[in-house]
């Protein structure tokens, strides 16, 4: 199975999603990767990749700039979103890769926000990029 391991040292990934009108959408994220080769990600329930991912959950990740400029090629992924012991388990795998930004900074945001983070698994997917769902238009 293929992983994520050459973006194991990568600090920044661009993350491609699908609308529903079959335009995509690039975004800079964090990625911390486990030993598996799985990948997680963070982001705010109120974000459009979150609505984006619940209607498609096949997406594209590339190495970036923090500005969001490709470094690298593309690979094909399936965005799962995590709850419970898994979400506590990215978020664990956030914060040892990104002491500062995931271990201190964004949850004191989450508390002074008075909300939640939302927590994705990435795991590689075969060739195409598994676009699933119906396409308006």
């Amino acid at each position: 199975m293929e992983t994520f391991e050459h973006l194991r040292r990568t600090r920044t990934v661009l993350l491609t999603t699908r609308r529903r009108d079959g335009r995509t959408v690039d975004t800079p994220v964090n990625l911390a990767v486990d030993a598996e080769g799985a990948g997680y990600l963070r982001t705010w329930p109120a974000a459009g990749k979150v609505k984006r991912l619940a209607n498609f959950p096949g997406v594209r990740v590339a190495p970036c700039t923090m500005r969001g400029r490709p470094t690298g090629s593309d690979q094909p992924a399936v965005a799962t979103r995590l709850a419970g012991p898994d979400a506590e388990r990215a978020e664990r795998a956030l914060a040892r890769r990104f002491p500062l930004l995931h271990g201190r900074l964004v949850p004191l945001l989450n508390r002074l926000s008075h909300r939640d983070s939302v927590f994705y698994r990435l795991e590689p997917a075969d060739e195409p990029t598994p676009w699933t769902g119906p396409a308006a238009g």
